[in-house]
């Protein structure tokens, strides 16, 4: 079984929430995002998201676009992000998904990036901007190498185009809170919790909230809602603000457990 289906299963059968922070592989640089992938594992972090650097991320905000830009002048590339990833799984079982737009893996070849991804040790993919109804070729090549290519729904998703999207899910849903790109947000959408309603209707796959989410009081909020939530932007404004490495992996480790606290329950979310 894949490692984050077999993850969301447990979490799910232990009635807790998934905490899947995201960081910007190789922001600013590959050696510090290479410290930091340990710190969010030990910290609880039940999954981890990985951006791949891209010169025009469409569906990121100003912080992510910024830590896009840091990695691709550190000289980021694909090859770099799978030896991250690698030299990662070597020590941690933590299942890692990467968010990747769909001109890198066109440039490396569908087939090529996939395989090359499962080597890693990659579980799954993340692609903003391809559109559900052109995955076909990406959905084959990717379960051939055991990937998973996660479903997005928005709140602009009808019910129609929503139960397609469903009957192929795998892994988990993302469940875009916002109609926008990411950001830290002051409070959550009204309409996420319909929206991960109509969701959970058409299936059993876990729907997992991200885009927006800012502090350890908001993910309890999208959690009692959702079985999970993904953590970005908050956490890369975070680390941009910290010049040296240990700042940063004290903050990393400082975020991720007030999150992973507040997920359950444990003491007051801020």
């Amino acid at each position: 079984m894949n490692s984050l289906t077999k993850r969301m299963h447990e979490l799910k059968a232990e009635g807790k929430k998934a905490l899947i922070p995201f960081l910007t592989a190789g922001d600013p640089d590959f050696s510090s995002t290479a410290e930091l992938l340990p710190v969010l594992a030990e910290n609880g972090a039940d999954v981890i998201e990985l951006g791949v650097p891209f010169s025009d991320p469409l569906a990121d905000g100003p912080v992510l676009q910024a830590a896009a830009g840091r990695a691709l002048a550190a000289g980021a590339t694909p090859d770099c992000v799978f030896r991250l990833v690698r030299e990662f799984r070597q020590n941690f079982a933590t299942p890692v998904v990467l968010l990747v737009y769909y001109n890198n893996i066109f440039r490396l070849g569908t087939d090529r990036f996939c395989k090359q991804a499962a080597l890693a040790g990659v579980d799954g993919l993340v692609v903003p901007d391809l559109p559900f109804e052109e995955a076909g070729e990406l959905d084959i090549a990717a379960a051939e190498c055991g990937l998973i290519n996660i479903r997005f729904v928005s709140p602009t998703t009808t019910d129609r185009r929503l139960e397609k999207i469903c009957e192929t899910a795998a892994g988990f849903i993302y469940c875009v809170s916002v109609a926008g790109v990411t950001g830290e947000r002051s409070e959550l959408d009204g309409r996420v919790a319909g929206l991960v309603r109509r969701a959970a209707a058409f299936t059993a796959v876990p729907v997992i909230v991200g885009f927006g989410i800012s502090t350890p009081r908001q993910a309890a909020d999208a959690a009692s809602v959702a079985d999970g939530v993904i953590v970005g932007s908050a956490l890369v404004a975070r680390l941009a603000a910290e010049k040296e490495v240990e700042q940063k992996v004290k903050v990393a480790a400082e975020f991720i457990s007030s999150l992973q606290a507040a997920l359950k329950g444990e003491k007051e979310s801020v």
